[in-house]
């Protein structure tokens, strides 16, 4: 996933998982035959056009560690007025964090999505499209200038949640006032009910939606 030479934004919502997977990169470092640099990108705001000042525990935490970092507000085109729909203000963050990556001399862009979301998103799209297919663990953008990659994929989200424990992260952001409406929060919703009827029905989802993009690929 990372090539001698990289440049890396972390997409650093402030939440255990991007933190954790700052913290794992940073610390890789010192045992890695690859040389890379690191910087976190938060992007300030919500669906709902709030939030638009840094927050300050994240900022705090940041400093702290000597982590190089960028707070960026949404972009929101002009048409698009608040409230967002999730799907809008996705795609939205996604591209307000790639402009700003490539902005700042990056070639990739890291996730800390996790073995759950990666399910989440399989189960989804196996409701709503009809095909079992998640996010790849490693996409390329703009004809190769950007990468976007996913470390954490097969990374269980109870072990997140330890780590960041064990590692005394600061409190993430507010929740998104839209977010227990969203489609994801179904999902999650229905996945652990999934998963209390049959505990490996994460990693089957997991292992199926990977398996599709895998035979996508050797098309």
């Amino acid at each position: 996933m990372i090539a001698d030479g990289d440049r890396i934004a972390v997409a650093t919502s402030g939440g255990k998982d991007s933190l954790s997977l700052l913290h794992l990169l940073d610390s890789r470092h010192a045992s890695s035959k690859e040389k890379y640099d690191l910087i976190a990108i938060h992007v300030m705001g919500d669906a709902n056009g709030s939030r638009k000042t840094p927050h300050q525990p994240l900022v705090a935490w940041l400093k702290a560690n000597d982590y190089e970092y960028q707070n960026v507000p949404l972009f929101l085109p002009e048409e698009e007025l608040p409230p967002l729909d999730c799907q809008r203000c996705s795609w939205n963050r996604k591209r307000t964090l790639f402009e700003d990556a490539q902005r700042l001399g990056c070639n990739v862009v890291a996730f800390g999505h996790n073995a759950d979301d990666l399910a989440q998103t399989t189960l989804l799209n196996i409701i709503y499209q009809g095909r079992a297919e998640t996010m790849p663990p490693i996409q390329s953008y703009f004809d190769g200038a950007l990468r976007v990659i996913r470390p954490l994929y097969n990374i269980p989200e109870t072990e997140l949640l330890e780590f960041s424990k064990i590692n005394n992260f600061p409190p993430p952001p507010p929740p998104c006032p839209q977010n227990e409406d969203s489609q994801r929060q179904y999902a999650a919703q229905l996945m652990e009910q999934l998963a209390q009827a049959y505990p490996p029905a994460r990693q089957n989802l997991l292992r199926a939606g990977l398996r599709e993009i895998n035979e996508e690929t050797r098309k």
